[in-house]
C-alpha cells in the first residue's frame, strides 16, 4: 500500500497533531468500557477514575545543557549557543494527581486522629494522666473540634458518594461506610450536646453518654489508607501498559530540503523522510528508502534475533536500530503505528468485562440491601437481648457491620486479574483483544491450526517449474506469475517474484478471477489461463494425465505445495513451491499435545502436503482440500459436540474460522483481517504462543477463583463477627475501628494477589 504525501513541505507549515485529551475510566468497569473526560469517583460503585493510558508520549519541555535559563516547547538549538536542546526530566513519570491527593489528606486525617484517639483512651492508661489535666466533658468538646478537618475536608468525598449512591439507588461500599460513619458521628454530636436524652443504660460511670468521635475519624482515616494502598498498588497494575508507551521515542529527526531537524513524535506526518541513527529507535511504521540495517524487534516479536533490513523493507515503530543510519518514509503514524495499536488493544482488553464478573455483578447487586438489613436487624436483636447495654451494643455492632462488609474487594476480584494478565501476555507477545478469550482459552480442548503461515513460515518460494509437452517453462511460469500480480495470496507471490529474478517477461492479465480455495483465472495474451488444484482443472475438463499426477502427488508427499497450470484447454506444467516449516512448529505441537489439548489441521492444501507437515510436526488429525466454509463447518461441528475450539490461522481465509471459533488465534505475521477476527494474537507468529496463552489464562482464572473466594470468605465471616455471632461463646465484640482497618486491607489483599500473575513462569 502506498500513500501519497500531498502537502508541498517547502510551502506548507509543518503539521502539529492535536494532543489527545486524557480520559477517565472505572478499575470495576462497573458500565463495561465507559470512560469519562474528568477525574472524580465511579458514579456506580463510588470508586476513584483511573486514567487511560495514553498511546504515544506526551510533548515536554526542552532546555540547553549550558544555559538553562532557556526552556522551549518544541526541541531545536540553543538561541545562545548553538547546542542541541535536550529533554527537561526525559524519563519522568507523569505525576499521579490523585494519588498526591490522597497522601495529602490521609496526613491530615491521621494528625487530627491521632490526638482524639490519644484523648479518648486516655483513661485506660496507667493512673489516668490525661484525666486529671482535661475533663471528659472538655476532652468531648475537643474530640469535637478535632473531628471536624477529619469529616468534613479530608473524608467528606465519602460521604459525598455515599448520597449520591442513595440517590440514584446504586449502593455501593461507600454507601455502608457513609451511613455507618455519618450515624455514628450524628449520635455523637447529639450525646455531646443532649445527653439527658438518653437512656441510663446508654451513659457510662462518669454520667455521659459514650460518644464515637475516636470512633468515626479511625474509621474514616482508615478506610482513607485503604484507597491510598489501592491507589498505589493499582499503579502496578497499569505497569505493562507504561512499558509498552516506553518503547515509542519522543522525537525524530526530519530530513527536509537536505537538512536534519528534530521534531516531536506527534509533528511526523505520512510522507515524511526521517533518519534513524545507529541506536535510535524507529520513531513510526515506514519503509527503509536509503540504506540498510539490522533491527532489533524483540520488544515487539519477543524474537532475540536481529533481522536485516533493507531498501524497501519495512519497519515498525519502538523497535531498535542496529549500527548503520537509514532514511525512512514514515507510512503510519499517531495512533495508526503498530505499537500504538498493540498498547490500544492492551488497554481495551484491560478494562474489557470476562464472563465469570456476571457471578461477581449477581452477588454485589444485592450484596449492600443484605448488609443494612443485617445492620437493622443486629441493632434490633441486641435492643431486645442485651441487657442493660442492649441499645449501645446493638449501636456499635451495627455500625461494625456497615463498616466491614467489602464489595469493593468483590467487585476487584475479575478485573484486576484481567489487567494484570492482559499486561504479563503483553509482555510475552500475546496480544489479548478482550477478557472473554482469555477466561475462553482455559477452557478450550480442541486446538485446529492452518498450515500455511502457521505451522509454515508462510514465505513459499518456487523450487522449480515442469513443462508438459507442447509447453516451455519460461511459457508456463509467464502465464502463471502474469495471472497472480492481481492475487494476494502468498503462493502468488512466489511465483511472482521467481518470474523477476528470472527476467521472465510479464505481461497484462484480463478477466481475473479468483476461485477461493482452488485457484485463480483470466486471460493472458489472449489465451485462457487456470492456475491452481487439480479440482480447478477437472472443472474446467482438463485432465493432466496419469504419469503427471503422479509426479505432482510424489512431489506433495514431500511437503511440497504443487499448482497446475492450465492454458487453452490443456495441462500445461506445475511449478513446485515450498513453504519451509516453522522451527519452532514441532516443538510448540508437542507441548500443546501434552497439555491435554487435541489438535487438528485444516488446510486448503492437497492431501498429499497436508499429511506431509503433519507427520513432520506430529499432528495426527488433519483435514486438507478445505475452502474456509469447510473449516468454519468442521468448527461448528466440534462446537454441537461439546468442544471448546481454539482456532489458530493467518490468512484471509481464515476469517471466518477465526470469528466461529470460541476463541480465534492470529498470527501478528499474517493479514490484518485475521488479526480483526481474532481474540488473541500472537506477535511472534509461532505456535508457542499458544501453549503461553494456555498457561496464562490458567493462571489469571485461578487468581480470579481465588480472588473471589478471598472476598466471600472475608464477608461470609467478618459480618457475623462484627453483629456478635462470638459474644455469647467468647464474650468476643469486634470494633468499628478493626472492623474499618479489616475493610481495606481486603481490598488491598485483592490487588496485591493478582499481582501475584507477574511471577508466572510462561516457558
Amino acid at each position: 500500500m502506498t500513500h501519497n504525501h500531498i502537502i508541498d513541505k517547502d510551502t506548507a507549515p509543518h503539521h502539529h497533531a492535536e494532543e489527545n485529551k486524557p480520559t477517565y475510566y472505572c478499575p470495576m468497569m462497573c458500565e463495561g468500557d465507559k470512560v469519562y473526560d474528568k477525574p472524580g469517583h465511579c458514579p456506580v460503585c463510588g470508586m476513584n477514575l483511573e486514567k487511560v493510558p495514553e498511546t504515544r508520549p506526551k510533548k515536554g519541555q526542552y532546555t540547553c545543557p549550558m544555559h538553562p535559563e532557556i526552556v522551549k516547547n518544541e526541541p531545536g538549538s540553543c538561541p545562545v549557543c548553538g547546542m542541541d536542546l535536550v529533554p527537561i526530566n526525559p524519563q519522568a513519570e507523569e505525576e499521579d494527581t490523585a494519588y498526591k491527593e490522597l497522601l495529602f489528606k490521609f496526613k491530615i486525617a491521621a494528625g487530627f486522629t491521632i490526638p482524639i484517639f490519644i484523648l479518648a483512651m486516655g483513661e485506660m492508661l496507667p493512673g489516668n494522666p490525661i484525666g486529671r489535666v482535661i475533663s471528659q466533658n472538655v476532652s468531648n468538646w475537643l474530640q469535637f473540634g478535632l473531628s471536624l478537618p477529619v469529616v468534613f475536608y479530608a473524608t467528606r468525598m465519602f460521604f459525598e458518594r455515599a448520597w449520591q449512591s442513595f440517590r440514584s439507588m446504586r449502593l455501593n461500599m461507600f454507601s455502608l461506610i457513609g451511613l455507618g460513619a455519618a450515624a455514628a458521628f450524628l449520635f455523637s454530636i447529639v450525646g455531646l450536646l443532649y445527653p439527658s436524652a438518653f437512656p441510663d443504660e446508654m451513659k457510662g460511670h462518669h454520667g455521659g453518654v459514650h460518644l464515637y468521635f475516636e470512633s468515626v475519624t479511625v474509621i474514616l482515616t482508615l478506610v482513607l489508607l485503604g484507597q491510598l494502598l489501592e491507589a498505589k498498588a493499582y499503579t502496578r497494575t497499569s505497569k505493562a501498559i507504561k512499558e509498552l508507551i516506553k518503547l515509542s521515542p519522543t522525537e525524530a529527526t526530519l530530513v527536509q530540503n537536505g537538512k536534519d531537524s528534530k521534531i516531536h513524535i506527534s509533528d511526523i506526518m505520512v510522507g515524511d523522510i526521517l533518519l534513524v541513527r545507529p541506536g535510535e529507535k524507529i520513531p513510526v511504521d515506514g519503509v527503509i528508502t536509503e540504506g540498510k540495517s539490522t533491527i532489533d524487534e524483540a520488544m515487539i516479536t519477543g524474537e532475540p534475533v536481529p533481522v536485516d533490513k533493507k531498501t524497501g523493507d519495512s519497519v515498525t515503530a519502538g523497535t531498535i536500530n542496529g549500527r548503520r543510519s537509514f532514511l525512512m518514509e514514515a507510512r503510519h503514524v499517531g495512533n495508526e503505528t503498530f505499537l500504538a495499536q498493540i498498547i490500544e488493544m492492551v488497554n481495551s482488553a484491560s478494562r474489557s468485562r470476562a464472563p465469570i464478573q456476571k457471578l461477581a455483578d449477581k452477588i454485589s447487586r444485592y450484596f449492600v440491601p443484605i448488609v443494612i438489613a443485617v445492620a437493622v436487624i443486629t441493632f434490633v436483636a441486641w435492643a431486645i437481648w442485651g441487657a442493660g447495654q442492649g441499645y449501645a451494643l446493638g449501636f456499635v455492632n451495627a455500625v461494625a457491620v456497615l463498616i466491614i462488609a467489602c464489595p469493593c474487594a468483590l467487585g476487584l476480584a475479575t478485573p484486576m486479574s484481567i489487567m494484570v494478565g492482559v499486561g504479563k501476555g503483553a509482555q510475552h507477545g500475546i496480544l489479548i483483544k478482550n477478557a472473554e478469550a482469555l477466561e475462553l482459552m482455559a477452557k478450550a480442548n480442541v486446538l485446529i491450526v492452518d498450515k500455511t503461515g502457521t505451522l509454515t513460515e508462510g514465505k513459499p518460494s518456487v523450487e522449480k517449474v515442469v513443462a508438459f509437452d507442447g509447453f516451455t517453462e519460461a511459457e508456463i511460469i509467464s502465464a502463471a506469475a502474469t495471472l497472480n500480480r492481481q492475487s494476494e495470496h502468498p503462493l502468488a507471490h512466489a511465483m511472482v517474484h521467481y518470474a523477476t529474478d528470472n527476467t521472465v517477461t510479464l505481461n497484462e492479465a484480463s478477466n481475473f478471477e479468483s476461485i477461493t480455495g482452488k485457484g485463480v483465472k483470466g486471460s493472458v495474451n489472449g489465451k485462457e489461463v487456470l492456475v491452481g488444484t487439480l479440482a480447478l482443472l477437472k472443472d474446467a475438463n482438463i485432465d493432466p494425465g496419469q504419469n503427471a499426477i503422479q509426479k505432482i502427488e510424489e512431489e506433495q508427499a514431500r511437503g511440497k505445495t504443487v499448482p497446475i497450470i492450465g492454458i487453452n484447454g490443456k495441462a500445461a506444467g506445475f511449478i513446485v513451491i515450498a513453504d519451509a516449516i516453522k522451527q519452532s512448529s514441532k516443538k510448540a505441537i508437542a507441548d500443546i499435545l501434552s497439555s491435554g489439548l487435541d489438535v487438528v489441521m485444516l488446510t486448503g492444501d492437497n492431501a498429499n502436503t497436508a499429511k506431509a507437515v503433519a507427520d513432520a510436526v506430529g499432528i495426527k488429525h488433519f483435514k486438507a482440500n478445505c475452502l474456509p466454509e469447510d473449516k468454519q463447518s468442521e468448527i461448528k461441528k466440534l462446537q454441537a459436540d461439546g468442544k471448546i475450539v481454539a482456532m489458530a490461522g493467518d490468512g484471509i481465509n481464515d476469517a471466518p474460522a477465526l470469528a466461529q471459533a470460541n476463541i480465534g488465534i492470529a498470527m501478528a505475521t499474517g493479514t490484518d483481517v485475521a488479526i480483526e477476527s481474532a481474540g488473541l494474537t500472537l506477535l511472534r507468529g509461532d505456535l508457542q504462543g499458544v501453549e503461553k496463552a494456555r498457561l496464562l489464562s490458567h493462571a489469571v482464572m485461578k487468581n480470579i477463583r481465588q480472588n473471589l473466594l478471598l472476598a466471600l470468605v472475608y464477608n461470609t465471616v467478618g459480618i457475623p463477627v462484627a453483629a456478635g455471632i462470638l459474644y455469647p461463646f467468647f464474650g468476643v465484640l469486634l470494633s468499628p475501628m478493626i472492623a474499618a482497618a479489616a475493610m481495606s486491607l481486603s481490598s488491598v489483599s485483592v490487588i496485591t494477589n493478582s499481582l501475584r500473575i507477574k511471577a508466572t513462569h510462561l516457558g
